[in-house]
């Protein structure tokens, strides 16, 4: 046991009282602790869940390559094509696939990896945003295709709601990844956050990824972790 488990435990379970309030009923929580130290991740291991979500390949190579670990690790920020070699041995999920060029490295260096494609997010004015990393709503069957094709698991999509506009902002983005998750015949529907989380529900997510609503402000991370 840790200082975090109590308080994760009790956050935990206000987040999945705000799921069912807002109306799910099988609703995923994936912690995210990038930036929290190893002994937040075992807190929401001892917690319950199942796994815990990373953004930075060095963070994760430091926390977790040193020992075989009772959860699993999903790698969901933006990923240098480079860095896959060092995250295979570790990474069980790819939560943020957004190019080919991407799905042909994972074929490479991880073959058979479990993949969710990120589409892009789309500001109040229906383009999407400038900057924020994912494949446009349009192209995602196509390279749902080309990582069927080289033999990745692809079993779902994720999206960030957009940046501007407050938590109702996103629910145009997540009603049609929701629909897209549905007609391409996926499993898993991951978006909402700690802002956000009640309108994923309200349109379908099965998956929220949470951080500071379990584990509060996050502390500074180095820029050699990142």
């Amino acid at each position: 046991m840790t200082a975090y488990d109590d308080a994760v435990a009790d956050r935990l379970q206000a987040v999945r009282d705000r799921i069912a309030r807002a109306g799910g009923s099988d609703v995923d929580v994936l912690p995210v602790t990038k930036s929290f130290p190893i002994e937040a991740c075992w807190a929401a291991y001892h917690a319950g869940c199942a796994a815990v979500g990373e953004n930075y390949a060095q963070e994760v190579v430091a926390k977790f390559a040193a020992a075989p670990l009772p959860f699993a690790v999903h790698f969901i920020g933006q990923l240098q094509t480079n860095k896959v070699k060092m995250l295979a041995p570790v990474v069980s999920l790819y939560g943020a696939v957004d190019r080919v060029a991407l799905v042909q490295e994972l074929a490479k260096r991880a073959p058979g990896a479990r993949v969710l494609v990120q589409v892009a997010a789309v500001a109040a004015e229906g383009e999407s945003e400038v900057g924020k990393a994912g494949c446009a709503l349009v192209d995602v069957p196509a390279l749902v295709e080309a990582a069927t094709a080289v033999g990745l698991r692809v079993e779902g999509l994720m999206a960030v709601g957009p940046t501007r506009g407050g938590p109702q902002a996103a629910r145009a983005t997540f009603r049609a990844v929701r629909a897209l998750v549905s007609r391409l015949g996926l499993a898993t529907c991951s978006m909402g956050m700690s802002e956000d989380l009640e309108v994923a529900v309200e349109e379908g997510t099965t998956q929220v990824r949470i951080g500071t609503a379990l584990f509060g402000e996050r502390p500074h991370l180095g820029s050699a972790l990142r």
